[in-house]
């Protein structure tokens, strides 16, 4: 099988690379086709990605091209992870927020939101291309932020795609060294949507060990959160840290005024990481790529893929139509839950009702969601404005007239139907 790494220029790829050549016995990949418009990533992060697939013996050929097309012909399964504006856009997105007094972030609030009207309509032309030229059963992995929001237009437009977030597999891995047992050994009940997701169990041999664990290392537990464990114990699940946008928002405000944005600090990595590639000697993933961001990816993405090729039928989370799932949601929206993969895809496992105090979040993120899907497809001002007041991150008119008009600024470059063009 051909896979397609769209944005195969990322610093992330090595990572990727790496998981793959370890799993040769579970997915046949002859050819691991990396494509990005980065000519000059491409020049290094393609040799180091060949040198890695040689080290572990694995047979797959490596190929680089800035040609979209050349990488979709012939795939049988497509990975996105791109970046519409690259690191210095990612940078806006968590500066100009603050300016309104809001969370600069990339995948939350009004950062969140431009990054999903940059990449929404890339992210569909891409999809597009592929539906004519990848394998006609080929699957879309979509690791591209919001991955929730993208997950829902690509599957709007009907293509045969799955969302994946590290989120899950990162508190499965934790619980599991915590517990000490493999990790395969956790099935986690992960409810929500895609960064705004709640661990309600940890099930080892069908018993809940999450009470357990937070009475032995519930600090530890509520430290990876940035929320205090008084909260963690009272709702009795552990949010992902992106709850605390919502459930700490101003005093995150405060934090991230006048602090490097993250998106400095990774494109100061990213050098550093793209030096290393270089070396003609290096064969394997440096230990500076694990403070890169996406830890787990290459395992949670090369199992996804294993276990659609194989029909597995085994238990993950990713990003799905909810189709009765949560009932208080639509049908069509995307929730983030554990399913059972295989080769129809993802067909998400029985979720036992969610209680007030995420119920209302979450309906009111994923009517968001919807909001913002429009906006990315059909553009204009007053839908950027709607969506932007019923995001709860801000939810005053006021507001999300500034925001809108800072967001369209910032973004003119990206959405050509801003200026009329």
């Amino acid at each position: 099988m051909k896979l397609a790494v769209i944005g195969g220029g990322s610093t992330y790829t090595p990572e990727l690379v790496d998981g793959i050549a370890r799993l040769t016995g579970d997915i046949k990949v002859t050819e691991l086709a990396l494509v990005d418009p980065d000519s000059s990533r491409l020049s290094v992060v393609g040799p180091v990605s060949a040198r890695i697939m040689r080290r572990y013996g694995h047979p797959a050929a490596v190929t680089w091209t800035t040609e979209l097309d050349l990488g979709l012909d012939g795939a049988g399964a497509v990975l996105l992870q791109l970046r519409v504006g690259s690191q210095a856009a990612r940078h806006r997105d968590e500066t100009w927020p603050l300016d309104c007094g809001c969370i600069g972030q990339e995948t939350t609030g009004a950062g969140g939101f431009a990054k999903a009207l940059r990449t929404v309509p890339v992210v569909l032309d891409i999809a597009e291309r592929a539906r004519k030229l990848a394998d006609p059963g080929a699957w879309i992995i979509d690791f591209t932020n919001p991955v929730g929001i993208v997950t829902r237009a690509l599957l709007d437009a009907g293509h045969r795609a799955i969302g994946l977030c590290n989120v899950a597999i990162g508190f499965q891995r934790h619980f599991a060294q915590l517990l000490g047992v493999e990790p395969d050994k956790v099935a986690l009940d992960h409810v929500g949507l895609n960064h705004l997701t709640w661990e309600r169990a940890a099930l080892v041999d069908g018993t809940d060990q999450l009470p357990a664990l937070l009475e032995a290392h519930g600090e530890d537990i509520a430290g990876h959160t940035g929320l205090p464990l008084e909260l963690v114990n009272r709702i009795g699940a552990v949010p992902s840290s992106y709850l605390r946008y919502y459930w700490a928002h101003d005093q995150v405000v405060e934090e991230l005024r006048g602090r490097q944005t993250r998106a400095q600090a990774v494109a100061e990595i990213e050098r550093q990481l793209l030096e290393m590639y270089a070396d003609p000697n290096l064969d394997t993933k440096p230990e500076l790529l694990s403070h890169r961001g996406g830890a787990y990816y290459s395992e949670a993405a090369v199992a996804l893929l294993a276990s659609l090729v194989t029909d597995a039928k085994d238990r993950q989370v990713v990003n799905v139509r909810n189709h009765g799932t949560l009932p208080f949601l639509a049908d069509e929206a995307v929730i983030e839950v554990s399913a059972i993969i295989g080769a129809d895809g993802a067909k998400p496992v029985q979720v036992a009702p969610v209680a007030p105090v995420m119920r209302g979040l979450i309906a009111h993120v994923s009517a968001y969601e919807e909001l913002a899907v429009d906006a990315a497809l059909r553009g204009g001002r007053e839908r950027v404005s709607t969506a932007l007041l019923a995001n709860p991150l801000i939810g005053q008119y006021d507001l999300a007239e500034r925001l809108t008009d800072r967001l369209l600024q910032e973004n003119a470059k990206f959405l050509p139907w801003v200026n009329g063009s």
